[in-house]
């Protein structure tokens, strides 16, 4: 029997980039957290079929450049994209990981946890936090994660501006961008230290620092409550957290600098990009206030969706539909 799963998405509650490691990835620091919105996928197996993925988006590959074709070797993958194609939520990466919990289900094999890891963090850096759900800290290269304690559930507003941001480009620009600042400093490139697991570049270790500073805050469980730590949203500005790829993403795609202010003057109390783009995302401290916010944005044009975090215990308990 075929098994349907939701495919949630996530955004990335800051995200700090270091420079290249050896390996050819960027070390990374960032705290996930998976949202409402989500894609359907439909997981079945036949005798003899290989793999067969099908998608109505034309822009979703159906062959093995496809993230769920490289986490199983026989079965038929109907996907039901609702979540934007190089937006970064995560769309595809949560769709590996549900067509491999789907093939467990239809198989009646649950793997061990530490297998599940190292299978999806094979295919993509982004694939393990979907093993967690909820708020997940992200290390490494991104696919090192820990489960954090929850935030407060909090409503979000979520616009995809009509472009897409490739990720390699992004941190490609990104690189470049550092390099220019280091010539105009007159640096030689040998000062940037190369990364590795045992030695962070010192703005991510002074971002770790406002991180856990950040975590330990003691949140009187409402978003915006009454308390010393009354708005969580004011800590993560004071921890420094932001996303490092609006420096090389807004320059290059101007109207998504324009959605993160129309975003922010639409009452959120905090506004970023997810990922390296091309999705902004907005934090509100109602469900009222997010729903006011997205007619507002719709009237001004902007393709605009309501929702809210997803923590945890929810994530598993919405997964199979």
């Amino acid at each position: 029997m075929p098994v349907t799963l939701r495919s949630f998405a996530k955004i990335n509650m800051g995200l700090c980039i270091g420079v290249a490691r050896a390996d050819g990835y960027h070390e990374l620091l960032t705290v996930y957290q998976t949202i409402g919105l989500h894609d359907v996928v439909r997981v079945s197996i036949q005798r003899g079929s290989g793999i067969e993925i099908q998608c109505a988006d034309a822009r979703v590959p159906s062959d093995e450049r496809n993230t769920c074709y490289q986490v199983v070797e026989r079965a038929v993958i109907r996907i039901e994209k609702r979540l934007p194609v190089q937006g970064g939520l995560g769309g595809a990466s949560a769709n590996a990981v549900s067509t491999l919990l789907g093939l467990e289900q239809v198989l009646k094999k649950r793997l061990p946890a530490a297998e599940r890891l190292r299978i999806v963090a094979e295919v993509g850096s982004d694939l393990p936090l979907f093993l967690l759900g909820g708020t997940v800290l992200g290390v490494g290269r991104g696919e090192q994660v820990y489960p954090l304690p929850e935030l407060p559930a909090m409503a979000c507003v979520v616009v995809t501006p009509d472009v897409g941001v490739s990720t390699p480009k992004a941190f490609a620009q990104w690189d470049r961008r550092k390099a220019a600042e280091l010539r105009s400093a007159g640096q030689p490139m040998a000062a940037v230290p190369t990364l590795t697991i045992a030695r962070t570049s010192d703005r991510i270790s002074e971002l770790g620092c406002g991180l856990s500073a950040w975590l330990s805050e003691q949140f009187s469980g409402a978003p915006f409550g009454r308390g010393r730590a009354e708005n969580p949203l004011l800590a993560l500005v004071r921890a420094g957290i932001k996303n490092d790829f609006e420096e090389v993403v807004f320059p290059e795609y101007p109207e998504l600098g324009e959605a993160k202010a129309a975003l922010l003057r639409a009452g959120a109390k905090y506004a970023s990009l997810s990922g390296s783009g091309s999705t902004l995302y907005g934090l509100f401290g109602s469900k009222g206030a997010a729903l006011q916010a997205t007619t507002r944005l719709r009237k001004l044009g902007w393709a605009a969706q309501a929702t809210a975090m997803v923590s945890r215990a929810q994530y598993w308990k919405r997964l199979l539909v």
